[in-house]
């Protein structure tokens, strides 16, 4: 036989074979589609029942037990092939019915990829740290920031992002403040709330993490987080609610630690009583990686999934489920349950109707989603005498530290994103988790150079304080980057790691005319503060971090970022001035006893007990100046409505964000003088001005009644102050408010 015949029998013979599997597959898939839980019309809940009534007793099981996205060597394991090779999860499909896999990637700030992974990694856009966009005070940007994520998860594979943090900074060293929302309750629940409403709005699920209590790293996976449930829900768990309400994350992710001595991953208090029972969650709960501790005690506290079972001790939710279940101590009802969550959360957010597919991502406007985000993100915390923006008569400009030749740090642990093009700086950094370090390739000395073009630029690293002031010394402008770096697993020092206290200190003893730019986590302390002209905060500023510093610097961009989290003068000052536990001994059983603070937490304690800080939660400079007038209130019901006008001052536009806050009139019955009760980010012109109205959350009026399960507002006289900070409070209005009582259930609107 010729070889042109036999080239041709082969083909024929391979279509005659595929072409009936080809048929069969579409066949398989018009069936599934006819499938009344594929109906649209269907609301989420109809769909789940119908296709849960469906499920065998192993799909089912199916659906509550993760596994791990990558490969492991202690213990040993292999992902499933069908599992997307660098992730942080998968949860198999089940494809006689039609259910799509999970595919989960950790997601903070974009797809990140695990370190138990060989390279290469995944390399994707990184958005400024969560601790920075929250600085924003700008809902639409969070929101457009997690839009953009979760496309380039979408397209990466990916249908879960476990993102969504929202955990208050009880304390500032805490490794992981840097992926929260700040100390604020209502700050952090509107932006993280926003975030992950943009997430979802890619047809994928967003967690919302980690539930609850979860205010340090140190003995992580062992602290008890102690705290009456009054001053609970008055702080950590309004961020939650608020966020849920406003962007209804289809899981919630239960923490490591323990809960008044209970784990969080099998609290009945925390996953049945409060969030299914008391705010009627209708998601599902997973557990963080290494969370679950017992199967019946778990399932019936509220669990629903098992994530990634061999970070845990046993595969809880495996064979030992099936066998709970067989002998009775978890109920056929509660494993339907779980199954109904699962399948409700993936029917209401389009896991079903919109498969993700792998895709082109568009860096390039990508970045400019994420340079947007640290632009507004950045915080101008002293300017003396105009030292910025960069004056266009300066000549000599040296830059000192931090590769800042190079590019901008982020933080690290499992949200750790990998940057197009590679890290800027290799070999930094623990070898393993939470390492490495890693500094996206955006050089602010190169973006400098460019917008500066008539001036010399020299650059110091910054490793020899004596070198660097001799660099320094006779410069028309200094900036030294500083930097700390934070991540999963441990907690930090305040104090500047690496001597760059002592190099600081050098340089502007050589030349005042110094500008340090942080790249931090969170706060640090400025021992140098009074030698330094200005200080800029640009926390760990994302893909493009380099090119919004440059534009701040040199007022392409006027600064309008504020603290979403108190700088303290020192440990001193913090509840606890030692952080409870010792992360040598993994297995501590520690408390950490919040009820010290309570729910006065951030500005609230150092309100509560007179303490300066070192920079107010809310604080923020501008090259501009802005005015406040006009303070009005109303009341209607029990809603307290505050209007007033922002005018720009000053000679340039920009962007204010004023800031109200409500307390008891003398200050007493709360569990501090006064808290935020609405903000709005404005932008102006010089000399325009504009009409704002906030409406007051009636919680953020109220105290938790746990005895009633009810929030109460008492009656009597309350203070409206208006703001550029928590400190800076310079109009003030009284209000009269009635008794009123708000259902455990209220949900804000």
């Amino acid at each position: 036989m010729k070889r042109q015949q036999m080239q041709g029998l082969m083909m024929a013979l391979m279509l005659t074979t595929a072409l009936p599997a080809a048929a069969a597959h579409a066949q398989a898939a018009t069936s599934i589609a006819s499938k009344p839980w594929m109906n649209t019309k269907l609301s989420a809940d109809q769909r789940a029942d119908l296709i849960v009534a469906q499920m065998t007793q192993d799909e089912k099981l199916t659906l509550v037990f993760g596994y791990f996205g990558s490969n492991q060597d202690k213990p040993k394991f292999t992902p499933h092939a069908e599992a997307r090779m660098g992730s942080a999860g998968y949860i198999p499909g089940i494809a006689r019915l039609g259910v799509p896999p999970q595919w989960e990637t950790d997601a903070g700030v974009g797809v990140a990829t695990q370190r138990e992974s060989s390279d290469p990694y995944l390399e994707r856009t990184s958005l400024p740290s969560g601790i920075a966009t929250a600085a924003t005070w700008n809902p639409e940007l969070a929101f457009k920031g997690g839009a953009m994520i979760g496309s380039e998860a979408r397209s990466s594979g990916f249908n879960v992002q476990l993102a969504g943090g929202v955990n208050l900074a009880r304390d500032p060293r805490n490794g992981r403040n840097f992926e929260y929302g700040g100390e604020d309750p209502l700050l952090a629940g509107v932006m993280v709330g926003a975030q992950i409403k943009g997430i979802q709005s890619n047809n994928i699920i967003s967690t919302i993490k980690h539930w609850a209590l979860n205010g340090q790293e140190t003995n992580r996976m062992t602290v008890s987080s102690n705290i009456a449930d009054a001053a609970a829900r008055q702080s950590d768990f309004l961020a939650f609610e608020i966020a849920i309400e406003q962007s209804n994350p289809g899981s919630v992710m239960c923490a490591y630690n323990r809960i008044n001595s209970t784990y969080a991953c099998e609290n009945d208090y925390l996953l049945n009583q409060v969030l299914k029972k008391d705010w009627a969650y209708k998601g599902y709960v997973m557990s963080d990686w290494g969370g679950v501790h017992s199967t019946a005690k778990a399932a019936n506290a509220g669990l629903d999934q098992e994530s990634a079972y061999t970070f845990d001790k046993q595969p809880f939710f495996g064979a030992p489920l099936k066998a709970a279940l067989a002998d009775g101590s978890v109920s056929q009802a509660r494993l339907d349950d779980m199954a109904k969550r699962i399948t409700r959360s993936m029917f209401a957010h389009g896991l079903f109707d919109h498969p993700v597919v792998k895709g082109p991502i568009d860096y390039a406007a990508h970045a400019k989603v994420t340079q947007a985000d640290a632009e507004e993100a950045i915080v101008l915390l002293k300017n003396d005498g105009g030292l910025l923006p960069i004056a266009k008569t300066a000549k000599k400009i040296v830059v000192i530290g931090s590769h800042s030749d190079v590019g901008v740090l982020s933080g690290g642990g499992s949200s750790q994103v990998f940057p197009v093009g590679g890290m800027a700086v290799k070999g930094l950094g623990p070898k393993g988790f939470p390492g490495p370090i890693v500094f996206h390739p955006s050089s602010p000395l190169k973006a400098l150079q460019a917008r500066n073009p008539g001036a010399t630029f020299t650059y110091d690293d910054g490793s020899d304080p004596t070198a660097a002031a001799k660099a320094a010394g006779g410069a028309d402008l200094v900036i030294v980057f500083a930097h700390q770096w934070a991540a999963e697993s441990q907690d930090y020092s305040l104090t500047l790691a690496d001597n760059q206290d002592a190099l600081i200190d050098a340089v502007a003893a050589a030349n005042p005319k110094t500008a340090v730019v942080l790249e931090t986590g969170g706060p640090v302390l400025m021992p140098w503060l009074s030698k330094v002209g200005a200080v800029v905060e640009a926390w760990y500023p994302g893909t493009n971090g380099g090119e919004a510093i440059a534009r701040v610097l040199t007022g392409d961009v006027n600064p309008s970022g504020r603290l979403p989290i108190t700088f303290p003068q020192g440990a001193d000052q913090l509840p606890r001035p030692v952080i409870d536990g010792d992360n040598s001994k993994p297995d501590l059983m520690v408390d950490a006893n919040y009820d010290i603070e309570g729910a006065a937490v951030g500005y609230k304690w150092f309100d509560q007990k007179g303490h300066k800080p070192l920079f107010a939660f809310g604080h923020g400079l501008s090259y501009s100046t802005f005015g406040y007038s006009d303070l009005k209130t109303s009341v209607a019901g029990d809603k307290l409505t505050v209007s007033f006008k922002v005018t720009n001052t000053g000679k340039s536009a920009g962007k204010d964000v004023p800031q109200v806050y409500v307390g008891p009139k003398g200050g007493s019955g709360w569990e501090a003088p006064r808290r935020l009760g609405g903000f709005k980010k404005v932008d102006l012109a010089p000399g325009a001005s504009t009409q704002v109205s906030v409406t007051v959350d009636p919680r953020l009026l109220a105290t938790f009644d746990s005895k009633a399960k009810a929030w109460t507002i008492a009656a009597g006289a309350y203070e409206v102050s208006l703001g550029a900070s928590s400190r800076d409070l310079t109009a003030k209005a009284d209000v009269t408010l009635a008794a009123k009582t708000l259902p455990v259930s209220y949900d804000g609107k």
